[in-house]
């Protein structure tokens, strides 16, 4: 006979949410948030992350993230789309994914890497939670073993970026994340405010296009398009101090796509990271798409 593979489906909410719990493990596991007002849901991916090694901890709100996110750092966070929000009725917890981060930046912690797990499983849902900065996107009723699968790939990601979290560091780029300083070959660059966060928002996500609908939710918490070329202009001017300061083009436009951090001479994608940033592939340049 024929065996089925258990799978977990997203059920309907419960009155009220689950109290936040913790799984005990060794003091320097790395750790995972689950936010999750499904108690079923939440216990079934805890026991799954902790038996990857992983300390998990629990909550079923966003208020609830945020508190955890000021009090520790963490490595994941497993974010179910649909959470009871702040006031009656539900919150999409994708659109909360910057402010999340902002939590754990304002805090001190690396903002982690998020996977979004989800009823709503067709692929504009999807393209829209990535567009909205998840990481990883996961559609319920979910497989374990391909849960699995996700979040030891993001715990190797997470691993690449939290050493030495304050820097981050790629070509002849180093950024300082507390003291939120610029350094190229060496050399202090000036950034404003916005610049710097647009800058460590690339750096973060070197070597992969990112889309101005990710860089608006990110940089300027926007979660539609405002109709102007903000994003654009900022980068564009962010781009030439760079490319001053380097000698090299470092912020390269993939078109259709968005924008890439990868330094690199023209033609010559391939930068080597340093530890602290996830190396990017080798990809051929684009040429940037006309102001």
């Amino acid at each position: 006979m024929a065996m089925t593979r258990k799978t977990f489906a997203e059920r309907p909410a419960m009155p009220a949410p689950p109290a936040p719990t913790e799984t005990p493990a060794d003091a320097d596991a790395p750790r995972l948030l689950v936010v999750e007002d499904d108690a079923d849901t939440a216990a079934a991916v805890a026991r799954i992350a902790a038996g990857l090694g992983f300390a998990v901890e629990a909550v079923g709100t966003l208020a609830a993230a945020r508190e955890a996110l000021r009090a520790r750092a963490f490595a994941v966070m497993v974010l179910d789309r649909m959470l009871p929000g702040d006031a009656e009725g539900m919150a999409d917890g994708a659109r909360a994914i910057a402010d999340l981060r902002a939590t754990a930046a304002r805090a001190g912690h690396a903002p982690g890497l998020v996977l979004v797990l989800s009823a709503l499983g067709r692929a504009t849902d999807r393209v829209a939670g990535l567009d909205m900065g998840a990481d990883d996107y996961l559609p319920k009723p979910f497989d374990p073993d391909e849960l699995r699968a996700r979040l030891r790939a993001l715990l190797r990601r997470a691993q690449d970026q939290v050493a030495g979290f304050d820097l981050l560091a790629l070509g002849p780029v180093e950024l300082r994340l507390r003291a939120r300083t610029l350094h190229v070959r060496g050399t202090h660059v000036a950034l404003s405010p916005r610049e710097f966060d647009l800058l460590a928002f690339l750096m973060r996500n070197a070597g992969s296009a990112v889309t101005r609908a990710q860089l608006l939710a990110a940089v300027w918490n926007l979660h539609f398009d405002p109709g102007t070329n903000v994003v654009d202009v900022h980068v564009g001017r962010l781009r030439r101090k760079l490319e001053d300061a380097a000698g090299m083009a470092v912020i390269h436009t993939e078109r259709g796509l968005g924008y890439v951090f990868d330094p690199g001479t023209p033609g010559d994608r391939a930068g080597a990271a340093a530890p602290v940033c996830e190396a990017p592939g080798a990809r051929p340049d684009a040429p940037p798409a006309a102001s």
